[in-house]
């Protein structure tokens, strides 16, 4: 599988990049074999680009990646993980974290919003507990929606001390919005930003953000390229969800007008998307998230198959 640089940095992702959500139990349970069968078949098909948070099942999917991981050489694989959101103990479990944070896992632990130096640094020690290693290739700040100038004043220098000491390879932050990741590009010292449904087949709102990645020499990583789930079929459903909620009737219909297009090509929707935020110079990897070995099998045929470059004008068109 292809790879590229992040950046200025030596960190080097494949294009395809297995997102840990599901596998920390992201809306229902999946098993620990199944969850390290994803990942092992990941790896069987030229993944090397593994992504996870603390958020994702309150610690569950660094600790399964950590797990099977841990038998592969630290070097030939790259790691990226999140900080903003501390584990703490839950003064009040319910006993689940579904109905709270979306993931079937036991509410032991909460999640606490912490964009603090301290909270970093803190953030980063745990995961890499988790993780089983001593270091992170990646480490993005999670979704931090209101706390851009925290963010901007605290969360970035005390992640640029952990990159100059080795602790971190890149450094930079990961959200659904374009506009705030634009002023971080714009305004601080960072080396990728991880964009999430806002650079797809049917949601190109990200442009101005890689346009200006592109100039800084800022990498992008395009992550949620199915829109939630949308663009995962040959043919969208209209139970399908788009950017987590319901799908409307006039974008299923575009939707399956893609497919269409693609169809006519002898190409499934699924792989037109996940290869189309490659095309932009600024994006090094797609990630996308993966429950079982079946998908992740499914994902990388896709991210394989030839795409005749006539398609791409009429998915334009």
């Amino acid at each position: 599988m292809k790879v590229s640089t992040v950046g200025r940095t030596g960190v080097a992702v494949t294009d395809l990049g297995f997102g840990g959500a599901p596998i920390g139990n992201l809306y229902r349970v999946t098993s620990d074999d199944e969850a390290e069968s994803a990942v092992a078949a990941a790896w069987d098909g030229g993944v090397r680009y593994f992504d996870t948070a603390p958020h994702y099942g309150l610690g569950l999917s660094e600790r399964r990646l950590g797990r099977v991981l841990s038998s592969k050489v630290r070097t030939e694989f790259v790691l990226s993980t999140k900080v903003g959101r501390l584990l703490t103990a839950n003064p009040h479990p319910t006993g689940s974290d579904l109905e709270s944070g979306g993931f079937d896992v036991p509410d032991d632990l909460t999640r606490t919003l912490d964009y603090s130096a301290d909270g970093v640094k803190k953030s980063i020690e745990e995961s890499l507990r988790r993780l089983g290693t001593d270091y992170v290739d990646i480490v993005y700040v999670h979704d931090p929606d209101d706390y851009v100038d925290q963010v901007m004043r605290e969360t970035f220098p005390a992640l640029v001390k952990l990159r100059d000491e080795g602790v971190v390879r890149a450094i930079g932050a990961g959200m659904n919005f374009w506009e705030p990741l634009l002023e971080f590009v714009r305004h601080s010292d960072i080396d990728v930003v991880m964009l999430a449904g806002r650079w797809t087949l049917l949601d190109r709102t990200g442009a101005p953000l890689l346009e200006a990645c592109e100039e800084r020499g800022v990498a992008v990583v395009a992550a949620a390229p199915f829109n939630s789930g949308i663009l995962s079929r040959a043919k969208p459903q209209s139970d399908a969800h788009f950017n987590y909620e319901g799908v409307s009737p006039e974008l299923l219909s575009r939707a399956r007008g893609l497919a269409a297009t693609c169809d006519s090509y002898g190409v499934e929707l699924p792989a037109a998307a996940l290869n189309f935020p490659l095309r932009e110079k600024s994006v090094v990897s797609v990630v996308a998230g993966f429950r079982s070995a079946s998908q992740i099998r499914d994902g990388v045929r896709w991210m394989n198959d030839p795409i005749p470059e006539d398609l791409w004008g009429d998915l334009e068109a």
